[in-house]
């Protein structure tokens, strides 16, 4: 699925909305049920099931708990699961953050008010330091970049480095985000701005490791190579590890979403093989200190 929103008359899918729908259809075709068999035990159309399913319209608990029932799926965690999800479902259709003051692009509006609703993300990036991590020198440099201006959004450069230091805030207020961010190597080699804008970030990364939310790990070059030096992604979580992550796939030109299921299972699988190979915590802070000692 794209990061565009998808509309339909006036409902518009969300990437949370997405997930629930995917698992209420893998559930309702796993027990051998019809859409219109479905409707019937909630005394609602057809069309009712197949919005739902598809993530047109929010989930009532009552309509999941009845769901549940008639697939015949009893087990707590997974009807527990379901409704965490319908419940940050709603609230994020329904929420009114801070990023609407800001003119971001359709694509971070819905990232954003992602973030915004996480407990967890893990975040691999093979290129740059990653958005909640970065200094607003280094922010706006990499925006000034001719390279990037390709993706640069509408809004402007006073706003956009406002609006990452407001994110940032998600890492020191209660209750924190948990970040785990993986770096390649490769990104400490190629600073926008030069030493004074990488003296800056490094400084900066350094604090931060030192938050109990925040881990820091570098990927070195003598690791080798491994699938995912092509594109970064982050994996958002909302409760336990793996229970409604979603995964948002970034490349040069294209982003997309990866709703649960088997999917964002193969990214949890493969961002935990990456964080065996890289440096540990202490490790990379280590490293941080030789290369700023180097600039």
């Amino acid at each position: 699925m794209t990061v565009d929103q998808v509309r339909q008359g006036n409902s518009t899918t969300s990437v949370l909305g997405r997930r629930l729908g995917a698992e209420l259809l893998k559930l309702r075709i796993e027990a051998g049920f019809t859409q219109p068999q479905a409707a019937k035990a909630l005394s609602a159309s057809t069309a009712k099931v197949a919005k739902m399913e598809g993530g047109w319209v929010p989930v009532r608990d009552p309509d999941i708990r009845a769901l549940c029932e008639l697939y015949g799926v009893h087990d707590p965690g997974t009807i527990g699961s379901l409704l965490e999800l319908a419940k940050v479902d709603r609230e994020r259709r329904k929420a009114k953050g801070w990023w609407q003051e800001y003119s971001f692009p359709g694509v971070m509006q819905e990232y954003i008010a992602l973030e915004h609703a996480a407990t967890t993300i893990r975040a691999w990036q093979p290129a740059f330091i990653p958005g909640l991590l970065q200094t607003p020198e280094y922010a706006g440099r990499l925006r000034d970049n001719p390279a990037a201006q390709m993706t640069k959004g509408p809004e402007p450069d006073e706003e956009f480095v406002a609006a990452r230091l407001a994110r940032r805030r998600r890492l020191i207020e209660e209750p924190a985000l948990s970040l785990r961010a993986v770096i390649y190597e490769a990104a400490f080699h190629n600073f926008p701005g030069g030493a004074p804008t990488a003296r800056a970030q490094i400084d900066e990364l350094m604090s931060l490791a030192d938050l109990p939310s925040v881990s820091i790990r570098i990927y070195p070059f003598s690791a080798g190579t491994h699938a995912a030096l092509n594109g970064s992604f982050n994996i958002i979580s909302f409760a336990s590890p793996g229970a409604m992550d979603v995964v948002y796939v970034e490349g040069p030109l294209a982003e997309r979403w990866v709703e649960g299921g088997d999917g964002a299972a193969a990214y949890d699988e493969l961002f935990e093989k990456i964080a065996e190979l890289a440096l540990d915590e202490q490790e990379s802070v280590s490293f941080l200190h030789d290369l700023r000692k180097e600039l």
